[in-house]
């Protein structure tokens, strides 16, 4: 192994950087605490870059890379790097899921139990000279609903503590089927059946469209008077200015917080109020968590630049460069597909059907489909899903997964069909590769269309008759925003077109319901890829 050089660049646990080092032929630089521009300067001699949070891995940043191979994320969050850019210039991006799962998991019911107690209160009053026994009166959890919005690794964990706690666990999570929360041994409810029942509500879903914003003004009014909310998932997903004033109603007689829409949040009438408790991020701040995920993190570089392996990465299976050349633009369409299921379909996934049409001489597909299951479970898993577990993660969902080859492929020289069923719905999906690399969407449905899934996109559903498309461009226009391309299909045997809308810049809600208020519009919906 020619000698390579491993750049440190954020903050690790010496005992991942004692790994690396002894690691024969790897060379290890700490350089923490630079700025944008010097590391800028010094980036181009690394073949991997070891991160945390506070390295921003951005376009220009990568620009300067010229031999970067790997950049390690010793955590679970991604929100840092532009992952687009590096797979474009072919870096492998990682990152170490598992490494910290447990320890999130025990400060979320730490600060339930702080918040109840009012132990943080009571530890300042103390210090203050004060006796405030009479003041701090708490409450026993013992019996009480607990509600945990999201089922995945950490909320699951979560949900099972607090069993053990005596409490009845209610769980909410839209893309896990009822059957397997049961299964666990918890009630699965309705999101609004959940606000309504709890005593406490505790979140561990990822910061996504759909989540933004989920605990807010309508979502308290629906909980109990004296509900309790905790937040250890990521800042934004409850409403910091709904929940000061739900707090100052006593709707909310407490809130736990360690994420912040801002961090740090600085001063603040929120984090001052007196029934709030709160701590700066340290959710996965423990001896444990940091020589775990530093540990994996260089574990993996170890392997990658060693014996080629490819662990925990988010953009890359664990193929040979050979199958890459092959397999590469498959890849990349099967997850575009994925991606785009999971924006289209509603309730958690009951089967994923795929079929490989046409001439694909021979490959080994199975990478391909763990790419289809990579795009669909992203939606709701983000960080937590890439190449490797993808498979194991819909395994666990009770997901049904098919595959089958036929040699007709329409009007195509290849194509890749997926079906995905929830219990109330099915939705049909197909695209090609064009040429070396172009991926396209060409069905959705009844529908037969081409269209390029990348960038902000609008999808609608019109009726046939003249005026629709000048309605929709007249209220996009009246908003500032500017399409960039349209794409239109028609609905075999039907009367309705379907509309792609790529747009400068996203769609907000309010001008989603008002394209859907047009009268000769059936739905409107927006797109992220």
């Amino acid at each position: 192994m020619n000698e390579i050089k491993v750049l440190v660049s954020d903050n690790l646990d010496a005992s991942g950087i004692e790994m690396l080092a002894a690691a024969e032929g790897i060379t290890v630089d700490v350089k923490t605490g630079q700025s944008p521009e010097a590391l800028r300067s010094i980036i181009g001699d690394y073949d991997g870059l070891v991160i945390r949070s506070a390295t921003k891995v951005n376009a220009d940043l990568l620009s300067a890379a010229r031999r970067l191979k790997v950049v390690g994320r010793a955590g679970i969050g991604l929100d840092n790097v532009d992952i687009p850019e590096a797979t474009r210039r072919g870096i492998v991006v990682m990152n170490t899921p598992d490494g910290n799962v447990v320890t999130t998991a025990e400060h979320a019911v730490a600060m339930m139990l702080s918040l109840t107690r009012n132990i943080p209160q009571g530890t300042a009053s103390l210090k203050a000279t004060r006796w405030d026994k009479k003041l701090l009166q708490g409450r026993e959890i013992f019996n009480k609903f607990a509600g945990v919005i999201g089922f995945g690794k950490i909320g699951s964990i979560v949900a099972d503590r607090l069993r053990g706690l005596k409490m009845r666990v209610l769980v909410h999570d839209p893309f896990v089927r009822p059957e397997q929360i049961e299964k666990a041994g918890f009630q699965p409810v309705s999101f609004d059946e959940l606000l309504a029942q709890a005593d406490y509500i505790t979140v561990h879903v990822p910061k996504l469209k759909e989540t933004l914003n989920l605990l807010n003004a309508a979502a308290f009014a629906k909980m109990k008077d004296g509900v309790m909310v905790i937040n250890c998932a990521r800042g934004g997903i409850v409403n910091e200015p709904d929940l000061l004033e739900a707090l100052k109603s006593g709707k909310v007689a407490g809130a736990a917080l360690d994420v912040f829409a801002t961090e740090p949040p600085g001063e603040s009438e929120l984090v001052a109020h007196p029934h709030l408790i709160c701590t700066p991020h340290l959710g996965a701040s423990t001896k444990e968590a940091q020589t775990n995920v530093a540990v994996a993190v260089a574990h993996q570089f170890i392997e990658f630049f060693k014996n080629g392996t490819i662990i925990n990465a988010v953009n890359a299976p664990a193929v040979t460069g050979d199958q890459m050349v092959q397999l590469g633009p498959l890849l990349s369409m099967g997850e575009q597909i994925g991606r785009l299921q999971a924006q289209l379909i509603q309730g958690p996934i009951a089967e994923i059907a795929i079929e490989y049409a046409g001439d694909f001489r021979g490959m080994d597909l199975a990478p391909v489909t763990t790419a289809v299951l990579k795009g669909l479970l992203t939606r709701e898993l983000k960080d937590d899903v890439n190449y490797v577990n993808a498979p194991v993660l819909a395994k666990n969902r009770g997901i049904r997964v098919t595959e089958s080859t036929s040699n007709e492929s329409e009007d195509y020289l290849n194509l890749i069909r997926v079906r995905v069923d929830t219990d109330t719905t099915s939705s049909n999906v197909a695209g090609t590769v064009f040429g070396k690399r172009d991926s396209r969407i060409v069905r959705i449905n009844n529908f037969r269309l081409e269209m390029i899934p990348e960038g902000h996109l609008a999808l609608i559903y019109n009726i046939d008759k003249p005026g629709s498309i000048g309605q929709i461009g007249s209220t996009l226009g009246r908003h500032q925003i500017n399409i960039g391309r349209m794409q239109v299909g028609q609905e075999e045997g039907g009367d309705r077109n379907i509309i792609f809308l790529t747009t400068d810049t996203p769609i907000p809600p309010e001008v989603i319901g008002e394209l859907n208020a047009l009268s000769l519009v059936k739905s409107a919906i927006s797109l992220e890829f």
